[in-house]
């Protein structure tokens, strides 16, 4: 089978975890935090927070951001459902902001447009959540831009999108955002197992995220001194979301190979665009301020139905070719169907869905692959 996303291990990845093994500490050793200043300083931004994957992340940049009962947070519904879950587990409602049909990107008039009607009414979202679909940026600056105009905050899902650039700095910087979250999962740009990130340039979200992710205590210097050196305080509710010093040698061996992970993506794409160009396929646009990680390839095509799509997508499996979708719309999963979105909730997000495919894209594939897929599909 030729999958559609896998995780690549080098020898220098299993010699990083099995020098952990052999180390007195398997947790909340000094492996976290060597990861997350890499990561920091790779990305351009001032502190990074890791944690046991990115649906934490997401949950915790909500919960340092003060998201509560009461609140409302809008995200794209072309995501994944964690991009929406984690705005549900603070006890807040989630609506969703339509997308671009030829990115599945957050549509920038759409949001305004929202905004302007949710005004009017006295609704207006505490947080934004954009998502980086395939590894291409959002537009971040004319989204931050509406967020100084109507006072919300803003998280980055960028699961898909560590190593892309916008406006020529890396995504992760917070250059219009206040947190960037990252996915570590298996089929993702560099993995850890499973984890994730936050990055802020703020101090005090910094602090928040730190103490969200490990049961909300706080133990520094100053304490221990007063009190003794096993001292600590729990003061605020957290959770236990810390990655173990495993996740993060592995993390940062993967760190270190990035720029040949994403240099051999372009590679693929550019590949893949070759050999379906002036075929019914075609890749997402790609937009001229962003660079993207691609994370995945997706084509589409305009003449599709959902009925065809399902044929093509079962024709390619049964070739050994594991074509995919990214994704269904949030919005038509039962548990939102239940809150009481309707099933045509977002017009072009339902566009999106019936004419978007993914096929395969990861560093271990071969010109052989690619020729095997295409021909699949054109065949």
């Amino acid at each position: 089978m030729i999958l559609y996303g896998q995780q690549i291990i080098s020898e220098q990845d299993k010699e990083a975890v099995l020098d952990v093994l052999s180390s007195s500490h398997l947790t909340q050793g000094k492996m976290v935090e060597h990861f997350e200043e890499k990561l920091a300083n790779y990305c351009s931004a001032k502190y990074s927070v890791s944690f046991t994957n990115a649906t934490s992340a997401l949950h915790s940049a909500c919960l340092a951001l003060g998201v509560t009962n009461g609140d409302i947070v809008w995200t794209s519904p072309i995501s994944f459902v964690a991009s929406a879950n984690c705005a549900i587990y603070c006890g807040a409602e989630i609506d969703f902001v339509d997308v671009e049909l030829a990115t599945g990107n957050m549509s920038v008039d759409a949001l305004e447009e929202k905004l302007i009607h949710a005004q009017k009414i006295g609704k207006l979202p505490k947080v934004v959540i954009p998502v980086h679909l395939a590894g291409q940026s959002c537009d971040m600056e004319k989204i931050h831009a509406l967020s100084k105009c109507f006072g919300f905050s803003i998280v980055e899902d960028a699961s898909h999108a560590i190593g892309g650039k916008y406006q020529n700095i890396p995504v992760g910087a917070c250059q219009y955002s206040d947190i960037t979250v990252f996915s570590f999962h298996p089929v993702k740009i560099i993995t850890t197992g499973e984890g994730g990130a936050a990055l802020t340039n703020s101090s005090q979200l910094h602090d928040k995220l730190r103490k969200l992710r490990s049961h909300g205590i706080d133990s520094n210097e100053a304490m221990r001194a007063e009190h003794g050196p096993w001292y600590y305080e729990q003061g605020m509710l957290g959770f236990n979301y810390r990655m173990t010093d495993i996740q993060a040698a592995l993390g940062t061996s993967q760190l270190e190979q990035i720029e040949n992970f994403i240099d051999k993506r372009h590679q693929l794409a550019s590949q893949y665009d070759t050999l379906l160009k002036g075929s019914q396929y075609a890749p997402l646009k790609r937009q001229h301020n962003t660079i993207s990680s691609f994370h995945l390839y997706i084509v589409q095509f305009h003449d599709w139905s959902l009925a065809n799509k399902k044929i093509i997508v079962s024709k390619l499996r049964s070739q050994g070719i594991q074509a995919h979708v990214h994704y269904i719309p949030i919005y038509k999963q039962p548990f939102y169907q239940q809150l009481g979105f309707n099933s045509h909730y977002c017009s072009k997000a339902e566009n999106y869905y019936q004419i978007s495919m993914t096929l395969p894209m990861h560093p271990a594939l071969t010109d052989k692959d690619l020729n095997i897929v295409t021909s699949a599909l054109l065949g």
